[in-house]
């Protein structure tokens, strides 16, 4: 155990600016548990920003394409120019109803689904070599330049509504770089989290953090519907510069891990020893382990037991959930509610639903799957749920307000759950799995893999949809609970492994190792 007071002189960055500040505060160094609350904190604000810049999207599109195939225009009360006015005289027009060239014509719908795999796709690529190189730098430097990135290209993409921009390849050249800086996100916080936090209660932690996801929908959804009267290009500049905002904070105050600031780490059952079925001990990770490791390649992480069925999974659950965030909005919109249509403002505030079901969908799924010792059967359970959620929001949901509202939580609840598990607990538990034999500098390599394989599912359903909608929204939510089964169905393997581990741990009263060694 001499090791664990040994040095560690190639992983000993300098303390960013703000936590020297805090200490000269204190006039005392800041403990650990202090430490993590400043990681889990900043890393929150951190990607709920993220998600904000990346919803303003999805609420907009109502305003540049405020028709389609089956939707007349006279529901739109709130419409007072003509679409036949020549461009020149709609120039930097303060009404809502107008929709922007190229996306007000027939192939709208299709051109706006265009951009949305253009951005996913991106992000998805992105995210690969952002792992790897996640695993390779200073993930606060790294972090920074990702979030001042994507709010410079968010901005961009606002800019064209006063530079009276009708470019196609303008928007989608925009929105392929911002794929690019926003894959730095996930694979930089999931990594800077798993540095602090152990196995312990991860789940719930972790499921509890992740509400950043919906709380950064929501927040999107709520700025960019208040700013479109002002003009939809606020509704992009606004979120822009708050994401680059925070992250000059990051660059100011995020540790991205004890090491890295010199705090001595505190037992956890993650970094304390485990026992064999030989009862004899070795330490999942230690500081020896911090100075010496290598970062993992990229298919030595895919060989991982666990990561390619959950990476697959995700690749679905991400689809089903993605769809909803680029769409949700523009569905709400364009169906009648009780005989009636919301405008594009009120079917974005109305959309937050299903995000308030998506916190409460994660932190549920984190709980159970902790207190069950259980990862693939709450995921499973989740997806397998999901699917008649789908089929009554549906069916159901244009028959009043209140039922809208209470299948879109339900229906939120399901997807988003199982898709913040895996992104979360799951990525770092086999981020940190024992056949690394203690190396932790494969986080950002793992969870870039199951991440980055679920937004090319996350870049498949949008696109699908912004072709199938223009026929029918019915085949879209059968594609929706197609996707859902299939997701369910990748974990089966894993959730037999589960239940005869839980059979066996039945029969015995030996404690039985994590499911997700298998």
């Amino acid at each position: 155990m001499d090791s664990l007071s040994e040095p560690l002189p190639e992983r000993n960055y300098k303390k960013p600016l703000g936590i020297l500040f805090l200490e000269s505060i204190k006039v005392s160094p800041l403990s650990f548990k202090t430490h993590q609350a400043i990681v889990l904190i900043v890393t929150f604000f951190a990607y709920a920003s993220y998600h904000a810049s990346r919803k303003t999207t999805s609420i907009v599109k109502s305003v540049l394409d405020p028709e389609s195939s089956d939707f007349s225009v006279k529901f739109f009360s709130w419409r007072t120019t003509s679409l036949s006015e020549p461009p020149g005289r709609r120039k930097l027009s303060w009404f809502l109803g107008d929709g922007w060239s190229p996306f007000n014509g027939s192939n709208g719908t299709a051109l706006l689904g265009d951009l949305d795999v253009a951005f996913l796709s991106a992000y998805a690529i992105g995210m690969f070599f952002s792992g790897h190189f996640g695993d390779r730098t200073n993930l606060r430097i790294f972090l920074t330049i990702g979030m001042v990135g994507t709010g410079l290209f968010t901005s961009l993409y606002g800019v064209g509504y006063w530079g009276n921009i009708h470019n196609f390849y303008y928007y989608l050249v925009i929105q392929i770089i911002a794929g690019l800086f926003q894959s730095t996100g996930w694979p930089s916080v999931v990594a800077v989290v798993g540095n602090w936090f152990g196995k312990k209660k991860r789940g719930l932690i972790m499921g509890i953090w992740n509400a950043h996801t919906s709380v950064g929908n929501i927040t999107g959804s709520l700025i960019a519907s208040a700013l479109l009267s002002y003009g939809w290009g606020w509704s992009f500049v606004v979120p822009g510069l708050m994401i680059a905002f925070v992250g000059l904070v990051i660059f100011l105050i995020l540790p991205i891990s004890p090491a890295s600031v010199g705090v001595d780490q505190e037992e956890d059952e993650w970094h304390s020893p485990k026992k064999n079925e030989d009862d004899v001990t070795e330490p999942l990770l230690s500081s020896e382990t911090v100075v010496k490791e290598k970062a993992v390649g990229f298919i030595e992480a895919w060989k991982i037991p666990g990561v390619a069925p959950f990476a697959l999974c995700l690749f679905f659950a991400k689809l089903v959930a993605y769809t909803f965030l680029y769409w949700l909005p523009f569905y709400v919109s364009h169906t009648a509610i009780d005989g009636k249509y919301l405008s594009s403002d009120a079917a974005g505030n109305l959309s937050t639903l299903f995000d308030v079901g998506g916190i409460v969908g994660g932190i549920l799924a984190g709980h159970i799957s902790d207190r069950l010792n259980a990862r693939a059967i709450t995921a499973a359970s989740f997806m397998y749920c999901a699917i008649p959620a789908l089929f009554f929001y549906r069916s159901y949901g244009h028959i009043s307000l209140p039922i809208n509202v209470l299948f879109m939580f339900i229906t939120g609840l399901f997807v988003n759950g199982p898709y913040a598990l895996i992104t979360t607990a799951v990525s770092a538990d086999l981020g940190t799995h024992s056949s690394l034999e203690g190396n932790s500098r494969a986080l950002a390599t793992v969870t870039a893999i199951i991440d980055g394989t679920g937004s090319v599912g996350a870049a498949i359903g949008p696109l699908l949809t912004g072709y199938i909608s223009e026929k029918s929204w019915t085949a879209v939510f059968t594609m929706l609970m197609g996707a859902a089964l299939i997701a369910g169905l990748f974990l089966t393997r894993l959730v037999v492994s589960e239940v005869a581990t839980k059979i066996e741990e039945s029969r015995s009263p030996v404690e039985q190792t994590p499911v997700l060694e298998v």
